[in-house]
């Protein structure tokens, strides 16, 4: 039996979507024929999702809080000894996004053909990413599912509130660099022009200061949409050219040398890769398999590389710590507590020391920057506003000179 996606209109002409279970596709139609209405397409839920993940969308459409959310219930039900089966249809039942409902129904099809849950998962990769889909292979192979998919919750959710972080931090500073920049291009392009006119038809030159803004003020009105249309044809420029394996190297390589950004993106991905680690590693992954897919999660390059790295001298008998720090891209206290956790047997909780040290660096250093940018960016404000505001003055103070 399996979970199918369907279209249908009833007595009225009314459209219907949902979910339904049945042998085929032939059958869900009988279905939805007792159930009165008329069927228009009904689709594989596994093959929908294929199409869905071939098509071009914003977003995946599960977000890390409904996998948290789903994976929390699935724990719950699991520790109470619900069989896996029930435990799905339970937690498809008791969401309220077809979207959801459908993937469950997806992965309860598979399991009641005999496959394993990680495998019911293997069937949409882009919802469970690999370290999901390893971790829980590991907990159904150790028979402590319910504790794998308690502590697979909690790295979701760990992983959102960080993300949701950055964000946060970053929104604010780039709301006001707009509202600065929509202000001072407003002033510049309509309301400089306005006052300037003023002294036209006077024979006097005007102060330098005055003129340089005029010239400024001239250009935007005259080529703003221009330039405007040069600034996204340079991001559009950009973008193709760090698709491009070898130049998105060369600027995460460029990142990693800038002093406060290097930080940033160092510890970032210094707390993915540990907290990943961390949770492979209680789940009993082979260390070779955690390295692996826990790299998997580094979105700069050349740390990317140097697990890569890290992870073929491990597999010639090299510790993991003094592996990782041969590239010197990790920070020095985290290469010592993995050190210290493979020397003690505790690895795990050293790892999970060394995510939780560095998001609370990473969080300090955001709640520093949020702090200092929002005045530094009102102060520029107030600069640029006042100077063209001594652009339109100087003239009539020179005036008001000659005049006496």
């Amino acid at each position: 039996m399996g979970a199918f996606e369907y279209t249908a209109l009833d007595a009225a002409g009314r459209e219907k979507k949902g979910v339904l279970e049945g042998d085929t596709a032939k059958h869900v139609r009988q279905l939805l024929r007792e159930r009165s209405l008329l069927p228009v397409t009904v689709t594989e839920a596994a093959r929908e999702e294929a199409r869905r993940q071939r098509s071009f969308r914003f977003g995946r459409g599960v977000s890390a809080a409904d996998l948290a959310l789903l994976t929390r219930q699935l724990a719950t039900l699991a520790r109470a000894g619900l069989p896996l089966e029930e435990a799905l249809l339970a937690v498809s039942q008791q969401t309220e996004k077809p979207r959801v409902q459908s993937i469950l129904l997806g992965v309860r099809s598979r399991v009641m053909e005999g496959h394993t849950l990680a495998s019911g998962f293997a069937e949409f990769p882009r919802v469970f990413p690999e370290i999901y889909r390893a971790t829980v292979a590991a907990g159904e192979q150790s028979g402590h599912l319910d504790e794998v998919l308690e502590r697979l919750a909690d790295y979701t959710e760990g992983r959102e509130v960080t993300r949701q972080k950055v964000l946060g931090a970053m929104l604010y500073p780039i709301v006001l660099s707009i509202l600065c920049f929509g202000i001072v291009t407003g002033l510049l392009v309509y309301v400089v022009p306005k006052v300037i006119e003023v002294f036209d038809t006077g024979k006097a030159q005007l102060p330098l200061m005055t003129r340089i803004l005029i010239a400024v003020s001239n250009f935007l009105h005259d080529y703003g949409l221009w330039l405007l249309a040069a600034i996204v044809v340079a991001i559009i420029g950009i973008t193709r050219w760090l698709r491009n394996p070898a130049a998105r190297r060369r600027y995460h390589e460029l990142q990693l040398r800038l002093p406060l950004v290097g930080r940033l993106v160092r510890g970032f991905n210094t707390a993915r890769f540990t907290r990943t680690l961390s949770i492979l590693t209680a789940a009993s992954v082979p260390v070779l398999e955690a390295l692996r897919i826990a790299g998997e999660v580094v979105t700069s390059l050349p740390m990317k590389s140097a697990v890569a790295d890290a992870g073929q001298r491990v597999r010639e008998g090299a510790p993991i710590g003094r592996s990782l720090g041969q590239s010197r891209l990790f920070p020095p206290m985290t290469i010592h507590l993995i050190s210290s956790g493979e020397s003690s047997g505790e690895l795990e909780t050293m790892l999970e020391r060394a995510a939780i040290s560095q998001e609370r660096e990473l969080d300090g250093i955001l709640t520093a920057l949020v702090g200092l940018l929002g005045p530094l960016l009102i102060i520029l404000m107030g600069l640029f506003v006042m100077g063209i505001v001594f652009a339109m003055l100087l003239p009539i103070f020179e005036m008001n000179a000659l005049i006496r």
